[in-house]
């Protein structure tokens, strides 16, 4: 390997992390801007009729007609390819202004075969299936704007059984995932009182004003539900239609999306994820930090502190922002455990104990880690994720001897329970899908190498034979899974990707023994990129809450970082 070429990436990369830091000492990062965003925030914002709010509705539809394809459609992020959701949104929001492009109602009309309320509604739902979380809101923003008339084909949602206390949502099949319980307030009183009445409407009507203070207690202090435009909008246009656009919830909604809008009339898919590139930089960075202490207090005090009011979660976990808005979640939790280990050199808090306690508080009886809720059901960004799973594996692994010893023993056993799951989660190819990555160039929108090469770099640490196992198969995944450019993309054959090729090498630097040429021509390919300027270039790989794309700028240099410092140190140790 050329290690001349490494460094001049190292140096460039460093220098472009350092920069990125925010005054606070943390980082923020810049999540791209969204077509799906800013359509759903344009006409909540529309809907409220009031005057003070047209000036960002123009400059939102604006932004829209500025980054409209030549065919008339719109993907979820610039660089994205175009798909039916961004596209439906934004002709709903600029429907309603009388804006509609003409191209852009004949790509719908193709993509679902017709044109008429049927069309529409069959098209959405067909595309989202049983999960309801997205396809509802869809369709109520739709009905809303005029492009679909018939409110009787439109899916209802239970509002009423939110009023029920959280421990019991799980148990009760909701057509909607755990984070989307704002969603199914407001969109099923909108849908209740557009429709025909009955001999329960009385009953469900008297619900109404119970289950407006379920979402009074879920809304965070800034008004924003997830730190997320596309929910906060669903709820505040749904309520408004619903005659309830002076109601705190939809007034403070409102003034959540006038506070996050981008000077260029846009809103990205979410405020930010600082926790979660924060933990990011510190792992690219590690002894390049000058001040690891500061850093450590930034990670410490943002560990959650009581119980979520959103999902219930107990005290101890993190979200993937500093936020309100955030929530804890399996993911950033253990990330940040994993950034006070580099951190502070072993050095053990509280904070530690309470982040191990809570992650083995989130483990799934089946072994593996969710995301937010333990044993919700069977809808996505709910189940058991193998690159959750392994990096709760790194944390617990970093962390296990240092714990008080009734802890430690349950440590040890929630790892083998863990390392059971991921073992029978891997394919029989030797690979892992992730749950918030993908490949929007793939056919699937699947990303096997991200997953694949994310679950072998957390395993690294472990000393158990189980994971040297699988561990072992999955390097022959990648390595079978590399172009012949030298580079990865999410899948085999799949175009090559900056940002998987530094996954897929950080991988492969922790179990190779020897040098092996797959390593030598990934840095090829990632060297090539950086003398034609193309090594940082914006690549969504993140896929957000039902299928939505972002790109997050500080993806490409962490993940560069970190892989061509393993690569070093691996030489280091041959």
């Amino acid at each position: 390997m050329n290690e001349e070429k490494i460094q001049r990436m190292i140096d460039m990369l460093r220098e472009k992390i350092l920069a990125a830091r925010s005054d606070e000492g943390n980082w923020r990062g810049q999540l791209s801007s969204s077509a799906i965003s800013t359509s759903v925030a344009l006409f909540a914002l529309h809907i409220s009729g009031k005057e003070e709010n047209l000036p960002y509705v123009r400059n939102a539809a604006g932004w829209l007609k500025l980054t409209m394809k030549p065919d008339g459609t719109w993907g979820d992020s610039l660089e994205s390819p175009s798909n039916m959701t961004a596209t439906l949104l934004t002709y709903a929001s600029l429907y309603a202004l009388g804006e509609a492009p003409e191209q852009t109602k004949k790509y719908l009309t193709d993509k679902f075969g017709g044109y008429s309320d049927s069309h529409i509604i069959n098209g959405v739902l067909n595309y989202y299936g049983t999960d309801r979380t997205f396809s509802a809101p869809i369709l109520m923003m739709c009905a809303l704007a005029g492009v679909i008339s018939d409110w009787e084909k439109t899916p209802q949602l239970p509002f009423e059984l939110s009023v029920l206390p959280q421990r019991f949502f799980r148990f009760l099949q909701l057509p909607v995932v755990s984070y989307a319980i704002p969603a199914l307030i407001a969109v099923g009183i909108l849908r209740f009182r557009k429709g025909k009445r009955n001999l329960f409407s009385p009953l469900r009507e008297s619900f109404i004003p119970k289950s407006l203070k379920v979402l009074i207690r879920l809304q965070p202090n800034d008004g924003g539900f997830l730190e997320a435009a596309p929910l906060t909008a669903f709820v505040a246009l749904c309520l408004t239609g619903a005659g309830l656009g002076d109601h705190p919830v939809t007034e403070k909604a409102m003034a959540f999306l006038k506070a996050t809008v981008r000077k260029d009339g846009s809103w990205p898919i979410d405020t930010d994820l600082s926790n979660w590139v924060t933990t990011l930089c510190v792992k690219a960075l590690g002894d390049d930090l000058s001040d690891k202490q500061r850093m450590t207090q930034i990670i410490r005090r943002n560990a959650s502190a009581v119980r979520h009011p959103y999902t219930g979660a107990q005290p101890g976990g993190w979200g993937w922002s500093d936020l309100s808005g955030s929530v804890p979640d399996g993911d950033d939790t253990s990330g940040a455990l994993v950034a006070l280990h580099t951190l502070c050199e072993g050095v053990y808090y509280d904070e530690v104990t309470n982040g191990i306690r809570w992650l083995m508080d989130l483990q799934n009886r089946d072994g593996g880690m969710p995301t937010f809720c333990k044993g919700w059901g069977k809808l996505p960004f709910d189940r058991s994720s193998a690159d959750i799973s392994a990096h709760a594996v790194l944390a617990m692994e970093l962390w296990k001897d240092r714990l008080p010893e009734p802890l430690k023993r349950r440590c040890k056993e929630s790892i083998l329970n863990l390392l059971r799951w991921i073992v029978n989660a891997q394919s029989a190819e030797g690979s892992w899908t992730p749950l918030w990555f993908g490949d929007q160039n793939a056919s699937d929108e699947k990303s096997p190498v991200y997953g694949t090469a994310t679950v072998v770099d957390y395993l690294s640490v472990s000393e158990n034979p189980a994971a040297k196992m699988v561990a072992d198969k999955g390097v022959n995944y990648l390595l079978s899974a590399q172009n012949e450019d030298g580079g990865w993309g999410g899948a085999k054959g799949i175009a090559s990707k900056a940002t998987l090729t530094a996954r897929a090498l950080a991988a492969l630097s922790s179990h190779l023994t020897e040098d092996d040429k797959a390593l030598e021509r990934g840095v090829d390919f990632l060297y090539e990129r950086y003398i034609t300027g193309r090594l940082l270039e914006k690549e969504p790989i993140g896929l957000y809450f039902s299928r939505l794309w972002y790109s997050e700028e500080l993806y490409s240099p962490t993940f560069l970082l970190y892989a061509l410092k393993r690569l070093i140190k691996s030489k280091e140790l041959k």
